[in-house]
């Protein structure tokens, strides 16, 4: 069963040059936005947003002659809502599916937040479809578990990451005053940038988006499993997997001023990584780069796309 949620003309398929259209994919349908024509770069998007993160992106890459897409991941937007299927494997699958069913040989992931985690995932499970991997506001999940777990200051900075393991309560809190709380998170992880980034109208496009029906509840749910499944088999298993190193260029992105995700938990995730591996920290900025700053975060990100020796 499916509360599909179909897309209004407001939220999420909001209006601009892109194209709007559900791709299927491991099971579920997705809605995606699309512009321009080129080599795909596929954009994901992390909590508490949806596609439209990605909104200065779309522009600026398909101006450098690639085809964007941004896509609402499984429970967000104007994507199938699911009972299950919220863990980072099976999200990943969701993704390369989406590579997939575009038509496309492979992809420039570019992932936020989640949609970072789940890049890092989806580079693991199924390399040959990932050409170049983006990470913007994401440690390597080895790296998240471990700061999370043993420094006191990045479990202090999650604290949203504990809250959430309570049942129902996040998800009353997420809707409540039409959303207000989605927008006083945007708020306090950005940086000093905020008043031109986040204005009142922005983050009423989010506040929206959250209170469609079953949204939070299914924004929220892998988080649980992050947690819950630290000492449970699979989540065991999910960390296992995860030693394999990228074997893809990767180019990791990080605000200065996260709030969030601190840079001492981010930097450090190379490591992981056994291709040419850039890390870029953005001065200033806080937890989301690309929307605070998009200029320099699309400079930075179109010339890596098109450096053909991206470890210089």
């Amino acid at each position: 069963m499916t509360d599909p949620a179909s897309p209004g003309p407001s939220v999420p398929a909001l209006d601009g040059p892109w194209t709007h259209r559900d791709v299927a994919a491991n099971g579920a349908r997705f809605h995606i936005a699309e512009l321009g024509d080129g080599p795909l770069v596929l954009l994901v998007h992390g909590f508490p947003q949806f596609w439209w993160t990605w909104r200065h992106q779309l522009t600026a890459l398909a101006d450098a002659g690639y085809r964007a897409v941004a896509m609402d991941l499984r429970g967000v937007g104007g994507s199938d809502r699911t009972p299950r299927g919220y863990d980072p494997s099976n999200l990943a699958l969701d993704i390369t599916g989406v590579v997939r069913s575009l038509g496309e040989p492979d992809a420039a992931l570019v992932g936020h937040d989640l949609g970072g985690y789940l890049g890092w995932t989806a580079a693991v499970m199924r390399p040959k479809l990932i050409r170049r991997l983006a990470v913007v506001s994401m440690p390597h999940p080895r790296r998240w578990r471990a700061s999370m777990l043993r420094d006191v200051r990045q479990s202090t900075a999650g604290s949203h990451i504990w809250g959430f393991q309570r049942p129902w309560v996040p998800e009353r809190q997420l809707v409540a005053d039409e959303g207000a709380l989605v927008g006083r998170l945007v708020r306090e992880w950005a940086g000093p940038r905020v008043s031109a980034a986040f204005d009142d109208e922005v983050l009423d496009v989010y506040r929206r988006a959250m209170c469609i029906p079953s949204t939070a509840h299914c924004s929220v749910e892998p988080y649980r499993w992050l947690v819950r499944s630290l000492a449970r088999p699979d989540g065991l298993q999910y960390y296992r997997r995860m030693k394999r190193l990228v074997r893809v260029p990767t180019l990791h992105l990080h605000g200065s001023l996260d709030p969030v995700l601190r840079t001492r938990s981010a930097a450090g995730s190379g490591q992981y990584v056994e291709a040419p591996y850039r890390w870029r920290l953005f001065d200033g900025l806080g937890h989301f780069p690309h929307e605070e700053d998009p200029v320099a975060f699309n400079t930075e990100l179109v010339d890596w796309l098109k450096d053909p020796e991206p470890d210089r």
